[in-house]
């Protein structure tokens, strides 16, 4: 089983770009966590949704994956992830969505988890 972390960011406007780029490069050194699954974690931003009302104001993402919710939340509990969080984006918060799902195991594959599974091209 794979779980997938999503989370959408959104900075408050007086936020400094060195805060908002600082957070950025720490938060994608959490992919050294041994709790995140084959050290894949992607941070992206900001948005670049046309139209940018569509992104509602959100700037930044993150999107991790692991084994399973035992994993998760390890990773949250993490003291790089609350070092992280609580220096970088919790004082300069505006919003925060987060989204976990847990993948099909069908669909492992499609995440370049385990072996192909069906006709392969």
């Amino acid at each position: 089983m794979t779980i997938v972390h999503i989370v959408l960011f959104k900075f408050r406007p007086d936020t400094e770009s060195s805060i908002r780029e600082k957070f950025i490069t720490e938060l994608k050194m959490l992919k050294n966590l041994p709790c995140v699954k084959s050290q894949r974690l992607v941070v992206g931003g900001p948005s670049i949704t046309d139209p940018s009302s569509k992104s509602k104001g959100f700037q930044y993402a993150l999107v991790s994956y692991h084994e399973d919710r035992a994993a998760l939340d390890a990773y949250q509990a993490s003291s790089e992830h609350e070092r992280v969080t609580h220096t970088f984006f919790i004082p300069y918060r505006e919003d925060l969505v987060r989204f976990d799902f847990e993948v099909d195991g069908e669909d492992e594959c499609l995440l370049g988890f385990g072996g192909f599974s069906g006709s392969e091209v």
